[in-house]
């Protein structure tokens, strides 16, 4: 059957098809909440001046089969800028699933739609998952590309919730917890679980960003709230999902502070565990892993069925669901490299790395234990504390 592509230059146009669109998420397997429209319109709101919005929508009859929201600027690689295109909220969408239904020639004839309409370097998907058992739709793309690449990008734990997490979890993480709850209780903190809609979720958003701007995450200027742009969008972005009521709070309260949260997004039963942040003067309450486990027994009253890391980084993953996960998702970073000039040069500059990379590996210990031994120490926290990787 013959596809019909139409370009779009932004969600809120008349002419894009919210209806057919949200239809399209439902056949979908594995979307998640960075998915849905209330957080790509946030995103789209929060673009800066040298990016600009391109969706590519396809259809077969009246059925739409194909929605890529692409964001199109000019990025530094290597000390030059060329022209890349990613998906529409990136980088602080945790996960997504491409919505695309199409066949192997449908997803040429989309890529080449692409070329043409939006010339580039490089059109690069992060943070993509795979259905169980499945082969991506996005393989087709890799023989229409001078260089492509298929890379992982985590392994996030997840933990299916059941009757066992009413008894008490055991090993050493039990006496982690109970430490952690003991302290807690000393300081006379509370916690709150709460479900904000959209009035509500403003001032409660405010409250967070403080603790945010005052932790680590603040600092080093790499939270959520870290500047203008990103606050825009996470205000639009949650107030649009708590309307719809799919955010979720646990939050540890001092004298009616907030010193500690976990911030979330339920959607079909799991709960994404999208962001935390602590006061840097209760970093010892341990307050992470006690509000980790008060998402599992707000599950147990609820009914949800998955706790999900969302996402982790690849190595050396601190966070603390990896003590009870009972599996993991994969995400993968999918790059297509294009045959213009400037595509070329990329592509070969990946290739080149790639065989230098093994030899690079092969240097003497001697010179690899100094390297290491003169670098800067990562900054450690109380082993009771949240862990200060790139976890959300």
């Amino acid at each position: 059957m013959a596809i019909r592509f139409q370009w779009c230059r932004s969600l809120g146009a008349a002419q894009f098809p919210a209806t057919a669109y949200e239809q399209l998420r439902t056949l979908v397997p594995d979307t998640t909440p960075f998915n849905t429209l209330a957080w790509l319109q946030a995103a789209e709101f929060a673009l800066l001046p040298d990016q600009q919005l391109n969706i590519l929508l396809g259809w077969q009859d009246q059925t739409l089969c194909l929605c890529l929201p692409l964001i199109s600027g000019r990025e530094r690689i290597c000390g030059l800028r060329f022209r890349v295109l990613r998906h529409l909220g990136y980088p602080l969408a945790d996960r997504i699933a491409p919505l695309i239904r199409l066949e192997a020639e449908g997803m040429a004839e989309a890529l080449m739609q692409i070329r043409q309409h939006l010339p580039h370097a490089l059109l690069q998907l992060n943070e993509v998952t795979e259905p169980v058992g499945e082969g991506s739709v996005l393989s087709a793309w890799m023989a229409l590309s001078s260089t492509g690449e298929r890379r992982l990008s985590c392994r996030v734990p997840v933990h299916l919730i059941s009757d066992s997490d009413r008894q008490e979890i055991s090993g050493d993480p039990r006496y982690k917890l109970r430490r952690a709850r003991k302290r807690i209780a000393a300081c006379g903190a509370q916690i709150r679980r709460v479900t904000p809609d959209a009035i509500s979720m403003g001032l409660l958003l405010h409250d967070l960003a403080e603790v945010e701007a005052a932790s680590w995450k603040g600092e080093e200027g790499v939270g959520i709230f870290a500047d203008p742009s990103r606050r825009q969008w996470m205000n639009h972005a949650f107030t649009a999902l708590a309307a719809e009521g799919m955010v979720r709070v646990v939050i540890l309260e001092l004298d009616g502070r907030c010193i500690s949260y976990r911030l979330g997004l339920l959607d079909q039963g799991r709960l994404y565990d999208y962001n935390l942040a602590f006061l840097p003067q209760h970093a010892d309450l341990g307050s992470g892993r006690v509000l980790l486990e008060e998402w599992i027994r707000w599950g147990l009253d609820d009914n949800w069925r998955w706790i999900d890391a969302s996402r982790v980084s690849l190595e050396n993953s601190s966070h603390q669901l990896h003590e009870r996960m009972t599996g993991q998702l994969e995400h993968w970073r999918w790059s297509f490299y294009s045959w213009q000039p400037d595509g070329l040069v990329l592509g070969l500059a990946l290739r080149l790395w790639k065989s230098l990379k093994p030899l690079l590996r092969k240097r003497p210990t001697g010179q690899s234990a100094t390297a290491t031994s003169s670098s800067t120490p990562k900054r450690q926290e109380n082993v009771n504390a949240t862990p200060s990787d790139r976890q959300r």
